[in-house]
């Protein structure tokens, strides 16, 4: 079996990592010149998705689906920082707060919070005083109501670590890596071809670049790029992971201080025409909110932004489009933190020894306009 892999970030090498370690013949294909790094922020140039991704690893699944996903996504990060010294999982609870007076976040968080314990996620409610209690590095003044996912983490130096220590596996294991290579995919009666060469099959996970990727097939996919920003201060910071709902801003702890980041720009953008620096409305309020949460003086000593992927109803898109032709992208900036899972269901569907999730089909918004959705935030509750 021939199996082409289309993308280079922490899906793509997992997957190409999954299937050749099943014995499959594979060739990964990324445009970039470079498969991951082991930088702690993105260099100035433009790269893939996961190389400017915050790294925040926050499950806060609310159905079985995506509890299974996340789970397995923490145990083979958690199993990667085993096994390769380049690479660290630092364990951090996740703690997401909600304002006082906003009572329809209040009821969704609880409503998550519920679903969530229902499928075995370490996730409790609160109030301000014992989130104060628990964490006095914080500053719980205005919170209603504050929910706490145990098991989080983030990654270490950064997330293009994860991506070269799996790319490295998989070239042990024999996959082609073609770097620096633009992939031409297309599809005929007899099969996906991917520069004109027929594949047993092709598995896109381009990220923000899918829909760009597979339109040669005829293949409209429900799908749209989106801006997210992020920055580095070099104020220390050693507590919990926050996401703080109010001001649409989470942080963490980061090697050089601390990192804070949403700033979505809800509207589609060109995945080769963006503005990969941050924007100093994010820079502004992103520092506001931490310094409020935690009253270091957060100032921003570098800004950067990413492409995250909206879909209709925020699920992603997650199997077969056509014979042999399969894609995995749409996590609504959580791309990521479920990259390993979704290297790994993507994989087992190529191989034909798993059914994906029903939920994640991407044929379920067939007869619908592709293009007639609003892009939200993927923090937002």
């Amino acid at each position: 079996m021939r199996v082409a892999v289309v993308g280079g970030g922490a899906v793509g090498v997992t997957a190409a990592h999954d299937l050749a370690a099943a014995g499959v013949d594979v060739r990964l294909y990324e445009r970039d010149e470079e498969l991951g790094d082991t930088q702690r922020r993105p260099r100035k140039r433009v790269e893939g998705s996961s190389h400017r991704a915050a790294g925040v690893l926050a499950p806060r699944p609310v159905d079985a689906a995506d509890a299974q996903i996340a789970e397995r996504a923490m145990d083979r990060f958690e199993w990667l920082a085993g096994r390769d010294h380049r690479f660290t999982f630092e364990p951090r609870p996740q703690v997401t707060l909600v304002a006082e007076g906003e009572q329809r976040k209040v009821a969704t968080l609880r409503g998550q919070v519920d679903a969530a314990r229902e499928h075995g996620v370490d996730v409790a409610c609160y109030d301000a005083e014992a989130i104060t209690e628990r964490f006095p590095e914080l500053d719980a003044s205005g919170v209603e109501l504050a929910a706490v996912t145990e098991r989080g983490g983030y990654v270490v130096p950064g997330p293009g670590t994860y991506v070269r220590a799996m790319a490295d596996r998989a070239d042990d294991l024999g996959v082609e890596l073609w770097t620096g290579v633009e992939a031409s995919v297309s599809h005929r009666g007899d099969g996906p071809r991917v520069n004109s060469e027929r594949f047993d099959a092709v598995v896109v996970a381009a990220g923000g670049w899918s829909k760009r990727v597979l339109a040669p097939t005829g293949v409209q996919l429900p799908l749209k790029p989106y801006r997210v920003q992020a920055l580095v201060s070099e104020s220390a910071y050693d507590g919990p992971m926050v996401l703080d709902t109010k001001a649409g801003v989470y942080f963490r702890s980061h090697p050089d201080g601390l990192l804070a980041g949403d700033g979505t720009v809800p509207e589609e953008c060109d995945p080769d025409g963006w503005e990969p620096a941050g924007d100093e409305w994010f820079v502004e309020g992103a520092v506001d909110a931490v310094e409020n949460r935690t009253g270091l003086q957060a100032e921003s000593e570098a800004a950067w932004a990413g492409i995250a992927t909206a879909t209709p109803d925020g699920e992603p898109l997650l199997g077969e489009l056509l014979s042999g032709l399969y894609v995995g992208a749409g996590w609504h900036g959580h791309g990521f933190m479920r990259a390993p899972a979704t290297g790994e269901t993507l994989a087992g569907v190529v191989l034909g020894d798993r059914e994906p999730p029903a939920g994640f089909a991407p044929d379920r918004f067939e007869g619908q306009a592709v293009g007639d959705f609003e892009v939200r935030e993927g923090m937002e509750l």
